[in-house]
């Protein structure tokens, strides 16, 4: 929820196509009586989602990025098109928690279990220096393979398989893991006590 006292004086757009928009806002803050101008990326929210099988394991997909030429370990993520209450009526109304589930199975080739649970938890801003793009976290637990998956080639994903959480935090110290989503939400989950048992 945005703080109150905040206004938009004007908003100039440079470019913009499906996935975000470059535009040079000035804005006046609580804080300050003359306006600041500021160029931004506006971005589509997305879903950052936790896979834990059965047995303790998190789930990481190994992803090519091109912006950083590189293929990554990180959790299944993607952006959120259009949600129940959104302005495309050419989509199809998904929830938050439909759109974590979707990237889920899409992305790694998961599913909650019968007794598995979808937890939100909460979001964080990616880069809020110049981006309003922000990431919904959730905990998916626990997961187990989808029958006949079939990996879309068009998501670039080269990998996937569950790490123990032993494993996971040697590759965070040693830079192996460096994809903000990802470390952001080991974090929260670290902090609301929601990490498995670490095992070997």
């Amino acid at each position: 929820m945005k703080q109150r006292g905040w206004k938009t004086i004007s908003s100039e757009q440079h470019f913009a196509n499906a996935h975000l928009e470059v535009a040079t806002d000035r804005v006046q803050t609580p804080a300050r009586s003359e306006p600041r101008t500021w160029t931004i990326v506006h971005r589509k929210a997305a879903v950052i989602v936790a896979p834990v099988t059965h047995d303790g394991k998190i789930v990481l997909i190994h992803q090519e990025r091109i912006p950083i030429r590189e293929a990554i370990w990180e959790m299944p993520s993607g952006q959120i098109d259009s949600v129940a209450g959104g302005v495309d009526p050419g989509r199809a109304r998904e929830t938050i928690e439909q759109v974590a589930s979707r990237e889920l199975r899409e992305e790694a080739g998961y599913e909650l279990a019968k007794d598995g649970e979808l937890i939100p938890l909460g979001h964080y801003f990616t880069s809020p220096g110049f981006t309003d793009e922000r990431g919904h976290f959730f905990l998916a637990r626990p997961v187990t393979p989808c029958p006949d998956y079939v990996r879309d080639e068009s998501e670039s994903i080269l990998e996937c398989r569950p790490f123990t959480v032993s494993e996971i935090r040697r590759m965070i110290a040693e830079n192996e893991i460096h994809d903000a989503n990802t470390l952001s939400l080991m974090a929260r989950l670290w902090a609301c006590g929601l990490l498995p048992s670490e095992s070997v």
